[in-house]
C-alpha cells in the first residue's frame, strides 16, 4: 500500500447518515436549556485571540497551502470539554479548535463558496477511539442503548475501551496542553498528523477542592499575566504499515517521524471571559474540512466528520435562529438582547 491512499468501504455511507441522524435527535432530546448545543465539545472553557505565526525557510514539502509563506494569521481559538455537563474535574476528551482568518480561496467543506477561514480540530489524545465509522456508529448506538446493549458491544470492543481509558484524563490547564489532530490529513501529496506543544515553563497542578469551572479559571488567570505560546507542528506519513491512514486508533511513532514545527502560535494577553465571548464561542463552527485542497482531510473517520459537522451545524444554527457566518477578524458581535 503506498502513502496517503485511502481504502473507503462500500458501506460506509450508511453508517455516517445513520450517525448524522442519530446526533441530531441526541442533542434535540438533551436541549434542556433553549439553546442547540453541539454534540460533542459543547462546555467551552474559552474562546481566544491568536495568532498563528508560520516559519520562514520551511522545507518544500512543508512549505504548502497555509504553511507556503511565513506570515501571520489573525486566529479564533476554541478550548472545551467533550461532555457539556460533567465538572471540570471528570476525566475527559478536551479540544482545541483553531481558526484561521485570512485565507483566501474555495474550502473543501463548501465548494460552492469563497471563504477567508481555514480550520484545524484537534484533542488531547493522540488516537482516535474507534477505528471506522461503522464501530463509531457502533459505540455511538451503545452508548444511547440500555445496559444490555453497552455490555455487548464493549465486551466484544475491548480495544475501544481501552482506548477511552486512556483518552478520558485530567488536566491542570488547556492552555498548557498538549493536543493532536488523530487523524491524518493531506500536506501537498503526502499525508500527515498534527500536534501543538505547549511552551510550559512552570506547569499548574490540579487545585486539591477544584470549582466545576477551574479550567476557565485557570486559563483566564494565566492570559491575565501574559501571553499563551504553543508550537504547531507536523508529522509526515512514511510507513503506511506502521502509519495507516484508515486506523486512526493507531500512534503514529515519533520514533519512526518526528514532530516538525511549522508555527508558532501565540494567544494573546487578553480576558476573554466576557459575554460577548461566550455568545460567539457558542454559535462559532468549527470543520475540518473547512481547508484549502492542499489540506485534505484522509481516512474514514474524517469521511464521517464531512457529513455529520456540516449536517449537526446547519441543524442547531436554525434551531437557534443564529446566522453561519465566518469571522473575518478579531471584531465580534454582542449578543442578541
Amino acid at each position: 500500500m503506498s502513502n496517503a491512499q485511502e481504502i473507503i468501504p462500500s458501506n460506509e455511507s450508511a453508517f455516517i447518515e445513520q450517525l448524522a441522524e442519530g446526533l441530531k435527535q441526541r442533542i434535540t432530546e438533551e436541549n434542556k436549556t433553549g439553546i442547540m448545543r453541539r454534540d460533542t465539545h459543547a462546555k467551552m472553557y474559552g474562546i481566544v485571540k491568536a495568532e498563528f505565526i508560520v516559519e520562514s525557510k520551511l522545507p518544500s514539502d512543508l512549505a504548502i497551502g497555509v504553511f507556503q509563506d511565513a506570515k501571520t494569521y489573525q486566529a479564533w481559538i476554541r478550548f472545551s470539554n467533550q461532555d457539556g455537563d460533567k465538572p471540570d474535574i471528570a476525566r475527559d476528551i478536551r479540544s482545541m479548535a483553531i481558526k484561521l482568518m485570512g485565507v483566501p480561496g474555495v474550502k473543501l467543506n463548501a465548494p460552492t463558496l469563497a471563504s477567508n477561514t481555514q480550520d484545524f480540530v484537534l484533542m488531547n489524545p493522540p488516537m482516535f477511539i474507534a477505528k471506522t465509522p461503522q464501530e463509531f456508529y457502533g459505540f455511538f448506538s451503545a452508548v444511547q442503548g440500555n445496559w444490555l446493549n453497552k455490555l455487548f458491544f464493549f465486551s466484544t470492543h475491548l480495544p475501544l475501551v481501552f482506548n477511552l481509558f486512556k483518552a478520558f484524563i485530567k488536566i491542570a490547564n488547556p492552555l498548557q496542553t498538549r493536543y493532536f489532530s488523530t487523524t491524518p490529513y493531506l500536506l501537498g501529496k503526502q499525508a500527515v498528523k498534527y500536534s501543538t506543544i505547549p511552551h510550559v515553563t512552570k506547569p499548574d497542578v490540579i487545585p486539591q477542592n477544584p470549582a466545576d469551572d477551574y479550567l476557565r479559571l485557570a486559563m483566564r488567570e494565566q492570559l491575565q499575566k501574559g501571553a499563551a505560546y504553543f508550537d504547531f507542528c507536523v508529522q509526515r506519513q512514511t510507513n503506511a504499515d506502521d502509519m495507516p491512514i484508515e486506523d486512526p486508533t493507531k500512534v503514529w511513532s515519533e520514533s519512526l517521524s518526528a514532530f516538525c514545527k511549522v508555527a508558532t502560535i501565540k494567544i494573546l494577553q487578553q480576558d476573554f471571559d466576557n459575554p460577548t465571548n461566550n455568545y460567539f464561542g457558542e454559535h462559532i463552527s468549527f470543520n475540518p474540512w473547512r481547508v484549502l485542497p492542499e489540506h485534505r482531510p484522509l481516512g474514514g473517520i474524517n469521511r464521517t466528520r464531512r457529513v455529520v459537522y456540516e449536517i449537526i451545524s446547519q441543524f442547531r444554527h436554525a434551531y437557534n435562529q443564529v446566522e453561519r457566518k465566518e469571522p473575518e477578524s478579531w471584531e465580534i458581535s454582542a449578543p442578541r438582547s
